[in-house]
C-alpha cells in the first residue's frame, strides 16, 4: 500500500510539474518572466527564506539602511521568479551567434568572446566556477554552445518527477550533465582527463569543506574545485551571467585565475577556495539583487 501511495504522489507532483513548466512556456519568454517576477516579489515576503534573506543582506552590507536591504531583498525575489520562469526558455534566450548581434537576448564582450576562442584553440583541461548570479543556468549552457567539450556538475532536487523534468529541459544544452554525489568526484576528474571544460556553481554552504571569509563573515566553502584544480594543475576561469534589462543578459569569462601554491608548489587547496569566493564576493557587491540571498549560506 505504501508503494502504491507513493506511486500516486509521485505522479501527482509530476502532474504539477508538467503544469508549473507549461504556464511560463505558454507565456513565452518575455512575458513568463515577468508575472514570475511579479508573483515572487508578491509571495517571497510572505516566507521564511524571506527572513533569511533580509538577515544575509544586513550582515552583508552593515553600512546600508534597512530600506536598501529591502531593496536589494525585492530585486532578488524578482531574479528568482524570472529565473523560475525562463527553464523552459533557455534554448530560445540563448540567441548568441558569432555576428554577436547588439540586439539579441545574450550579450558578450570582446574580451569574453576571444577567451572563448582561446579555450578553443589551446584545448582543455579547463575549470569554470559560477555562481547563483542572474540566470545562473547561462554559463552552464556558454561552453556547449561555443563547441566545446563541457561537463556540468549539477544538483539534482529531492523530488525524482522534479529533477526528471530539469534534466530534460537540461539535455542537449550543456554538455556531459554530472549529479552531484559520491561518484561525481571521479566522473569530473574522467572529464578534465579527456580534455573537457569541467563547469560548476560553488557558492553554496558545504559543511564539510574549509572555512572562508564570504562578504565579511565565515563560511564553509566547497573545495572540491580547489581540489581538481590541484590534481590537474589546469587553468581556473570564472564565468558569469548579468541581467540585464529587456530579459537580456551580458555572459563574462574571466582569465584565468590565480591558483595560490603551497611550499611544494601545489595549489593549496583552502587558500585556492578562498581566492575563488573573493572572485564570487565582488561579483555579488557589483550586482547584489541579482544573487540567491534565501538560502542559509553561513549556517
Amino acid at each position: 500500500m505504501a508503494k502504491k501511495g507513493g506511486g500516486a504522489a509521485d505522479a501527482a507532483l509530476s502532474a504539477l510539474t508538467s503544469l508549473g513548466f507549461a504556464v511560463p512556456r505558454a507565456l513565452g519568454p518575455v512575458l513568463g518572466p515577468r508575472v514570475g517576477s511579479a508573483l515572487a516579489r508578491r509571495l517571497g515576503p510572505l516566507t521564511k527564506a524571506h527572513r533569511i534573506a533580509m538577515e544575509n543582506i544586513a550582515a552583508a552590507f552593515p553600512e546600508k539602511d534597512a530600506a536598501w536591504h529591502r531593496r536589494i531583498a525585492d530585486e532578488a525575489w524578482d531574479n528568482l521568479g524570472r529565473v523560475s520562469a525562463e527553464y523552459v526558455h533557455i534554448n530560445t534566450i540563448w540567441d548568441l551567434t558569432e555576428a554577436r548581434d547588439p540586439e539579441a537576448r545574450i550579450q558578450i564582450d570582446d574580451a569574453t568572446f576571444a577567451r572563448f576562442g582561446e579555450i578553443r584553440a589551446n584545448g582543455g583541461p579547463c575549470l569554470v566556477f559560477a555562481a547563483h548570479l542572474a540566470n545562473w543556468e547561462l554559463p552552464a549552457v556558454a561552453a556547449a554552445k561555443h563547441g566545446l567539450d563541457a561537463a556540468v556538475l549539477y544538483r539534482t532536487p529531492n523530488s525524482k518527477p522534479v529533477a526528471d523534468a530539469i534534466l530534460k529541459l537540461r539535455k542537449g544544452m550543456m554538455g556531459e550533465l554530472i549529479p552531484a554525489g559520491l561518484t561525481a568526484p571521479t566522473k569530473l576528474a574522467k572529464a578534465l582527463q579527456r580534455g573537457a571544460v569541467v563547469g560548476m556553481v560553488v557558492d553554496q554552504r558545504f559543511g564539510r569543506g574549509p572555512v572562508v571569509d564570504f562578504l565579511g563573515r565565515p563560511a564553509h566553502a566547497n573545495p572540491l574545485l580547489a581540489n581538481l584544480a590541484r590534481r590537474f594543475d589546469c587553468p581556473v576561469r570564472g564565468a558569469r551571467a548579468i541581467r540585464l534589462e529587456g530579459s537580456r543578459f551580458r555572459l563574462e569569462l574571466t582569465d584565468p585565475i590565480p591558483m595560490p601554491r603551497d611550499a611544494e608548489g601545489l595549489i593549496d587547496v583552502a587558500a585556492a577556495t578562498q581566492a575563488v569566493n573573493d572572485v564570487i564576493a565582488g561579483w555579488v557587491r557589483e550586482h547584489p539583487g541579482q544573487w540567491l540571498w534565501m538560502h542559509r549560506r553561513w549556517r
